[in-house]
């Protein structure tokens, strides 16, 4: 079992979070739940703690801060932002302190889901565990399907495709998509631009990556449509994005 703190200071998403997930049967264990993040860096200094879900906006020590002291003291601690807010500021901190993922409030069992098997299967790796812990019921399969075509998608989301990775699950195209749709909650076309995004964003940090480097680096001949999508989803240019963090 692998421990999983939660941390919210909203006592009825907190129960909610903890309610909504099969944990045990996923291979977590919830060992606390905590209201800020001055709670929650307390107990990760006396006990071991391999995951922990943090909102961001709390009083006392907000999840930014929170996130700030694990990348530094505690970097083998895999962290997932839960927010309500798609704001650039929180992806950016996301991204320079190594988060793990980054979910919207409301948050979907679908999403939750497929974070949590890929932490998984990284501690799996981790701890040379040979043998996952079971899933939930019939999930299984799909579950692994799932999981198998998003680490394709976040190795090769440059020349990702869907034929592609129908091939890596043994299934049609139509039929992956379907159930990619189904399963995750997100459509195939949609998780691969979230993917290359995210990729985008942190590239942008680098300032020795030019935008026409990235927009090829991420799968785009055209860096004029590379920049269309980038704003479409940060709501503002790669070099608005880039100027932004260097101030």
């Amino acid at each position: 079992m692998y421990s999983l703190i939660i941390v919210d200071d909203e006592p009825k998403i907190r129960e909610g979070i903890a309610n909504l997930f099969p944990w045990k049967q996923n291979g977590f264990e919830i060992t606390g739940l905590f209201p800020n993040g001055e709670l929650a860096l307390l107990h990760v200094r006396s006990h071991k703690t391999d995951v922990v879900l943090t909102d961001i906006q709390m009083p006392v020590m907000n999840g930014l801060e929170l996130s700030r002291h694990l990348a530094e003291e505690y970097p083998e601690i895999i962290h997932v932002f839960l927010t309500g807010f798609q704001d650039f500021q929180y992806m950016r901190t996301a991204i320079l302190n190594h988060a793990a993922d980054y979910l919207l409030k409301p948050i979907k069992y679908e999403e939750l889901y497929t974070c949590f098997e890929k932490i998984r299967q990284t501690l799996d790796q981790k701890y040379h565990v040979s043998t996952p812990f079971p899933l939930e019921g019939g999930s299984a399969y799909y579950g692994k399907i799932i999981t198998t075509v998003c680490d394709y998608l976040e190795e090769h989301y440059r020349d990702a495709t869907l034929e592609e990775a129908a091939i890596q699950v043994n299934l049609s195209p139509n039929y992956l998509s379907k159930i990619f749709k189904e399963k995750s909650g997100t459509g195939f076309a949609e998780y691969l631009n979230n993917v290359r995004m995210k990729k985008a964003a942190e590239l942008l940090l680098d300032l020795s990556y030019k935008h026409y480097e990235i927009a090829d680096l991420i799968g785009y001949d055209n860096p004029k449509n590379f920049s269309r999508a980038f704003k479409q989803f940060y709501q503002m240019s790669p070099r608005e994005f880039r100027e932004k963090n260097m101030s």
